[in-house]
Order: structure tokens, then C-alpha cells, then sequence
């Protein structure tokens, strides 16, 4: 069991890392509020809850109100916001009411804004089922939806009362959304922490193949380096952008394929190797330094082939989210553990750096990954 302090201006509380956690939540998050609120809302997918809700409610002494989210990028919206919303009125919701986003990213991102918009905020805790979503997302208190012109651009900064990542949720998961959910620890190493490059080159196997304690250390390694950003930079003004590398090609990929063509991590891993390109043409990594953390997204591959044309993502980049002024804010590595952002990208650097990413994806060179056999896995 691992747990790491989130330090923040706006709030202070634990990310809970290890196996077991569901059959003891209750207590958990009562001594996480120091109370167990009357109103419990859970929202989930319909098959997450199917898969593990004999574990968790087992420790509520009332059943908890269930709301549903079904898969997938394409509900989370505002209109989904205002579904669920409505339903927690009609359930009895108030102020003094408990929001468990219980499930992926999606759930995460849709259940912390709407504890932030309900009654203008409520509380809510975070209890991540994939992977992506234990090292990365509910962590920090990003939250929000999708518009049509692009990703995450209604949203605002809540954060959770605790985070209850339990490894076990991991067993059934998907073995493509596990080496998606990797990506964001591959990030994670790149920006900021170099012996984790390191471990998840030398121990890939193990972690492809869900040896618990490899799993366990790339986690809890990912937390750590999140919870340390955000406590330096809550409201993402500065150091904190540095999490976004891979995510400005990746969020325009995803949106010029309307969330259709591959997952948010695969996405990720794609814009790392567009963000790598721009790095090595500017000459802030090396050329062998570049290889190695290509060879390193590919090794947690594959990645899907891209069929995308190069107009239709770069207009997507113009936008993205991080986009102030109409100026381009790219976040670059600088060598290897170390990241910085620039706003100097030219749409001539950006149209290379996509040409070169779908030139590799078209050579296959982001299918080179092992296809690994070990539970919850496809063979």
C-alpha cells in the first residue's frame, strides 16, 4: 500500500495506492471527510459497476445512489452533465451530498465537473479503475467535458477529498487500455523523472505481463511526479503545463478522428513522437537520446496506424486548450527527466514534426510492441 501526499493551496489529501481497497471504501473515505455524508452518489459505467460493485458495496452501510455513464469519449458533454445533475435533484442531492467517481478516466474527468457545478461544489473522491486514470487523471483536479470544436475546453480545477486507485481493478482490464494507460507513465519519466525511463525500459516485460510489483513501482513513481507538479503549480501557470507533452498533437489526433480511432493514451503516445521531432530538429534532445525514447513508446505499443490527413491536424492544434493569444504552446523534452514549455512553435516546425509522425505510423514502426498474453488481456 502506497500512499502520496497531494499538497496543494486549495486542498490537501492522499492518493491511496495498493490492492483491497474496494471491500473497505466506506471507511476509507469516512476517515478520508471525517464523516460518511447521508447522500452518496456513485457514478459509474454500467460496466464497471457490473464487474465490481459486489466488492465496494459491501462496505456502505446504505446503498448509495447510482448514476450511469456509458463508454466513451462521446458522452462526455455538457448534456450529459446536465442528465446527471438533474438526476441527483431528483434523488435528493444537496450540499452536504458525496460525488465517487468510480471508473476511467472519462467518469473521472465528467464526475469531478459535475461535483464542481452541482450547488456550485460539492465534494468528491476519485476512485480510478484503469490505469491511465490511477497515475494520471484523477489526480490534480482537472476536470471536464468535450465541445465539438475540441477537447476539455469547458472544464474547471476541483479538487478531490482522497484517491482509492486499488491495483486489483487493473486484472480485467483490456490489455490495449493498459499499454494505452502506460503511455502517461512513459510521459511521466520523460518530463520528470529519469530512473523511471530507466526501470520501464529494463522491466518491460514484467509490466506488460501485470507482475504486481512492477505495476505497483511504475504507479507509484507516476503519482509521485504528478502530486509533486501540482503542488509546485495547482492551476497549471507554469510548471504544470509540462504534463501536457504528447497532448497537443494527441488531443488534435483525437478530435480530427472524432474519438473514434484510437484511445487517449494511444493519442498520447502518437503526439510524443510529433513533440520528439520538434525537440530534435530544435536540437533540446539528442539524436540518439530521441531514438531511445521512440524505441521506449513503441516497446509499450502497439499504436494504431493513423489515417489522418496532415491539414486536418493541424487544425486541430489551432484549438487546443493551452493556446494563448493564437500563440502555439508546445511542451518539448530537454534530455531525458527534464521538459519545458515554448511558444515559439512555427506552424512550419508543427507541420514537419506531423509529416514525420505519419510517415513512422505508415512504416509501421508504432506497431513494433509486444501483444501481451497475461490476464485481462486479448490473444
Amino acid at each position: 500500500m502506497q500512499t502520496i501526499r497531494v499538497d496543494t493551496p486549495s486542498a490537501k489529501y492522499d492518493v491511496i495506492a495498493g490492492s483491497g481497497l474496494l471491500e473497505t471504501l466506506a471507511p476509507r473515505i469516512q476517515r478520508a471527510l471525517g464523516r460518511l455524508p447521508r447522500r452518496l452518489f456513485v457514478l459509474t459505467s454500467p460496466e464497471i459497476w457490473a464487474l465490481w460493485s459486489h466488492r465496494a458495496e459491501r462496505s456502505f452501510p446504505d446503498t448509495p445512489v447510482v448514476l450511469f455513464l456509458p463508454s466513451g469519449e462521446r458522452y462526455k458533454t455538457l448534456a450529459t452533465v446536465e442528465r446527471l445533475a438533474r438526476e441527483m435533484v431528483r434523488a435528493g442531492g444537496d450540499r452536504s451530498s458525496l460525488l465517487i467517481a468510480f471508473g476511467g478516466g472519462i467518469v473521472g474527468d465528467v464526475g469531478g465537473f459535475v461535483a464542481a457545478a452541482f450547488l456550485r461544489g460539492i465534494p468528491y473522491v476519485q476512485v480510478p479503475t484503469t490505469f491511465l486514470a490511477q497515475v494520471d487523471s484523477s489526480i490534480g483536479g482537472k476536470v471536464g467535458v468535450n465541445l465539438p470544436e475540441g477537447k476539455n475546453l469547458v472544464g474547471a480545477f476541483h479538487q478531490p477529498r482522497a484517491v482509492f486507485a486499488d491495483v486489483e481493478t487493473l486484472g480485467t482490464l483490456p490489455g490495449r487500455e493498459l499499454r494505452a494507460g502506460l503511455m502517461e507513465s512513459v510521459k511521466a519519466g520523460i518530463i520528470r523523472d529519469r530512473a523511471l525511463v530507466r526501470f520501464m525500459e529494463e522491466h518491460a516485460d514484467a509490466i506488460l505481463e501485470r507482475e504486481p510489483r512492477a505495476l505497483e513501482r511504475v504507479i507509484g513513481a507516476s503519482i509521485r511526479m504528478k502530486a509533486g507538479v501540482v503542488r509546485a503549480d495547482e492551476r497549471e501557470s507554469g510548471l504544470r503545463m509540462i504534463l501536457n507533452f504528447g497532448h497537443t498533437v494527441g488531443h488534435a489526433l483525437e478530435q480530427a478522428t472524432r474519438y473514434k480511432a484510437m484511445l487517449h493514451g494511444e493519442a498520447v503516445g502518437w503526439g510524443m513522437v510529433a513533440a520528439l521531432a520538434v525537440a530534435r530538429r530544435r536540437g533540446t534532445i539528442a539524436g540518439a537520446q530521441m531514438e531511445r525514447l521512440e524505441k521506449l513508446i513503441y516497446r509499450y505499443g502497439p499504436l494504431p496506424r493513423l489515417k489522418v490527413s496532415v491539414a486536418r491536424v493541424m487544425a486541430a492544434t489551432a484549438r487546443d486548450k493551452k493556446n494563448v493569444g493564437g500563440v502555439r504552446r508546445f511542451v518539448l523534452p530537454i534530455g531525458i527527466g527534464d521538459a519545458g514549455v515554448v511558444e515559439d512553435v512555427t506552424a512550419a516546425e508543427l507541420d514537419a514534426a506531423v509529416k514525420y509522425m505519419l510517415v513512422r505510423s505508415r512504416v509501421g514502426a508504432g506497431t513494433d510492441g509486444p501483444r501481451p498474453t497475461g490476464r485481462g488481456a486479448p490473444s
